[in-house]
């Protein structure tokens, strides 16, 4: 497990799209069958980073708190699964149903998209607004595996607040931080 930070795409980046399979339900979905009418949250997590595994009921409330809000979510996982196969599609289902996902969880085979986001680590957030820009990226809060900070998603909840509220976004923003994503060699 290497503690990897985010590459913190460039802010104005149109959101890549996508054509993904969901690992719960065995349907393909792009950027625009799962943005939000005011905003998306696109997330790089996968099954074992322990630095996911700290957020993941964070994941799964906060996703619950803005869904009725007009914001779309997805987890992409684009781990290489030959090499870590706690990661297999077969898993991810089992863990969208575990955490009570409420969003696609949709699995990169190819790790296309996380090239796509520039995504270097698990859990990477992206915020687009309603016209696909990128308003924030980094982390979503500054709680860690053993660092003893509650999981409260300030930084990406204070994100979706503004971007809500038509406020200005903070463009000082704090790259996340956990494992490296599992690239195919």
């Amino acid at each position: 497990m290497a503690r990897t930070p985010s590459n913190m795409l460039a802010l104005g980046t149109k959101a890549p799209d996508f054509s993904l399979l969901n690992t719960a339900d065995s349907k393909t979905y792009s950027f625009d069958n799962i943005s939000g009418t005011r905003g998306t949250v696109v997330m790089f997590i996968c099954n074992h980073c322990p630095y996911v595994i700290h957020v993941m009921e964070g994941i799964t409330a906060f996703a619950k708190d803005y869904q009725n809000s007009g914001i779309g979510f997805v987890a992409i996982s684009s781990n290489d699964v030959v090499k870590y196969p706690d990661d297999d599609p077969a898993l991810m289902k089992e863990t969208a149903k575990k955490y009570g996902f409420s969003f696609p969880y949709l699995y990169d085979e190819s790790q296309d998209v996380a090239k796509a986001y520039d995504a270097a680590c698990t859990p990477d957030f992206y915020l687009f607004d309603a016209e696909k820009t990128l308003v924030y990226r980094g982390q979503m809060d500054s709680s860690r595996p053993k660092n003893e900070l509650p999981v409260t998603g300030k930084d990406l909840r204070t994100a979706l607040d503004a971007l809500l509220s038509g406020k200005t976004i903070d463009t000082l923003q704090k790259p996340s931080l956990g494992c490296n994503i599992k690239w195919k060699v």
